[in-house]
Order: C-alpha cells, then sequence, then structure tokens
C-alpha cells in the first residue's frame, strides 16, 4: 500500500510503499494481548516479600507444657498467631516471566502495527531531526497537528537534539527502531514512523 510522507511541519515529503506482510494484516486482539501481558510480566521485578516463620529470629522452643494449662495447645512463637510471628503464605522473591515463542512475538510486532495503520494512527515522516533542540517549539508543532499522545520510532541512532526536545513532554515517547515494541505501540493514540523505520522493519520482516 502506498502511504503519504510529511516532514515534521506537515509538509509533503513524497510516499512510501509499505509492506502488506506488516501494515496490512487484519489485527488479532489476542495476539496483541499476548504480548503485552508478556512484555509487562517480564516488566514485574518480582522482589516482593514477607517473613514466614523460618525467617523469624524467635527460639522455636514449646511455649508452655501441652496439657493442663487451660489454654490452647501451641508450640513455636514463631508461627503466624502470634505477634511478631510470620507471615503465612505470604509473597516471595519470584519472577513473573512466562514463555512466549519468539514467531508469536514477532507476529504480535506486525499485527500491533496493522492495528495502528487500521485505526488511522499511523504517521510517516521524512525524518526526526531538529535544528535546536527546544521543546517549546516542538510543543507547538504537535499542537498544530493535534499530536498529543504519540510514540515516535526513529532509525537505528534518535536525533539527539529531537530526543532532548521531547524528553519533557508528556505523552509523548521516542524509541530508536531497536525498540520498538507493541506495548508502547498500543498506549499511544498515534504511532509516527520516520523513512529509516519504515525500512528497518521492513528488512527486519523480510
Amino acid at each position: 500500500m502506498k502511504y503519504d510522507v510529511t516532514s515534521i511541519d506537515g509538509a509533503a515529503a513524497g510516499s512510501l510503499e509499505l509492506s502488506d506482510a506488516i501494515f496490512g494484516l487484519e489485527p488479532r486482539a489476542d495476539i496483541i494481548a499476548r504480548m503485552v501481558r508478556w512484555q509487562l510480566a517480564r516488566r514485574q521485578s518480582g522482589d516482593h516479600k514477607t517473613l514466614g516463620r523460618a525467617d523469624i529470629a524467635r527460639t522455636g522452643k514449646k511455649m508452655y507444657k501441652q496439657k493442663g494449662t487451660g489454654g490452647a495447645r501451641h508450640g513455636s512463637a514463631r508461627v503466624p498467631q502470634f505477634r511478631g510471628g510470620g507471615r503465612a503464605m505470604g509473597p516471595v522473591t519470584r519472577s513473573h516471566e512466562h514463555d512466549l515463542p519468539k514467531k508469536v512475538r514477532a507476529l504480535a510486532l506486525r499485527h500491533a502495527l496493522s492495528a495502528k495503520q487500521r485505526a488511522g494512527g499511523l504517521i510517516l515522516w521524512e525524518r526526526a531531526a531538529l535544528d535546536d533542540a527546544k521543546t517549546k517549539a516542538l510543543r507547538e508543532t504537535f499542537a498544530k497537528a493535534a499530536l498529543d499522545s504519540v510514540l515516535i520510532i526513529d532509525g537505528a541512532a534518535v536525533d539527539a537534539k529531537f530526543a532532548a526536545a521531547a524528553r519533557n513532554l508528556p505523552r509523548v515517547d521516542v524509541l530508536p527502531v531497536q525498540g520498538v515494541n507493541v506495548y508502547d505501540i498500543m498506549r499511544r493514540e498515534k504511532l509516527v514512523l520516520t523513512r529509516a523505520a519504515v525500512e528497518a522493519l521492513e528488512a527486519r520482516f523480510k
């Protein structure tokens, strides 16, 4: 499919032929959801932990004799029933990651790109570069183009001045093409790809 390419200011900059195998698929929400869940699970640190009875620094000696006290039968003072005892079945340090085949991950990225294109949220730029790293100027440019929530994917290297200008803009993410991912694509309303990013993506899925 042929797609129009513009500059940052919105001026026409030619067109680009997009691959139907990447941008023309019928999006499957289940595959995209699986990928998002996989990404978010990998981001969890898994370092939340409470002390169990084995972690409490307290004697394990039987508190009092088994019978004849008129009270309940107890052994160690480290059990959860007592103040200062260990917590029963609390969270422990673990990994939240789960497996997802590499082919499914690649397919999910293509479906996410196709979903953004089908929803009218895909924009192609000639390049993402600025002469001056001015956040105010870039904010005004985005306001004219109605770009409020946007993910911008550049080539292998992001222009330093453009990245610096966009750094303080809320709901604006700038990534090199190596960092393109399903979660960031789906959480922003618009997806901006530079010509270099499109060429890199097509070479990746060739």
